[in-house]
């Protein structure tokens, strides 16, 4: 007798698919139409385009850090996308709490991998400043990054055990 396989969460990962997709969609029209290194406003005083590149990770860590930095984020960004797909595959598919964090995270790894790949660094262009405090200059698949990864950290310390009932 054969057990009845659970519909797991895979299938989300047409989520991370869509996340890469806006991503090197993005970029490309970025380096198409975009002037570097010059702020193109949106919203004055709070929202400009501006191309930049970034060759370290998360507010350009490790960017001056001579080259081996793009070959060990490749890797990190491998491993964690594996191991986030590899928790899909054992999470059911209706809990989205979970599914959709893990497939962000995993669009946004990627869509940042094969930017080092093609180009050697990665492509930014969303920079948001308040007077003359500006926050580092990202890109969709960062957006995708930090928004699974605290949708991964609220909704696992929210979603405790139900308390049992009283009585």
């Amino acid at each position: 007798m054969m057990a009845r396989v659970k519909p797991n969460a895979l299938p989300w990962l047409g989520v991370s698919l869509l996340v890469f997709v806006l991503d090197q969609w993005s970029k490309a029209w970025v380096l198409s139409s975009l002037p570097e290194y010059t702020a193109v406003p949106v919203i004055d005083g709070f929202w400009n385009w501006y191309r930049t590149y970034n060759t370290g990770a998360a507010f350009s860590f490790l960017a001056d850090a001579g080259g081996w930095q793009k070959y060990f984020f490749m890797v990190l960004a491998f491993a964690i996308s594996g191991l986030m797909a590899w928790m899909l595959a054992r999470t059911p598919r209706r809990d989205w709490r979970q599914a959709l964090p893990l497939a962000l995270v995993i669009g946004g790894a990627i869509g940042n991998v094969v930017d080092r790949l093609v180009h050697g660094h990665v492509v930014d262009f969303i920079q948001w400043y308040v007077k003359d405090h500006y926050w580092p200059a990202f890109n969709i698949a960062d957006a995708a990054v930090v928004g699974g990864a605290i949708g991964i950290g609220l909704f696992g310390l929210f979603s405790g055990k139900p308390r049992p009932a009283a009585g």
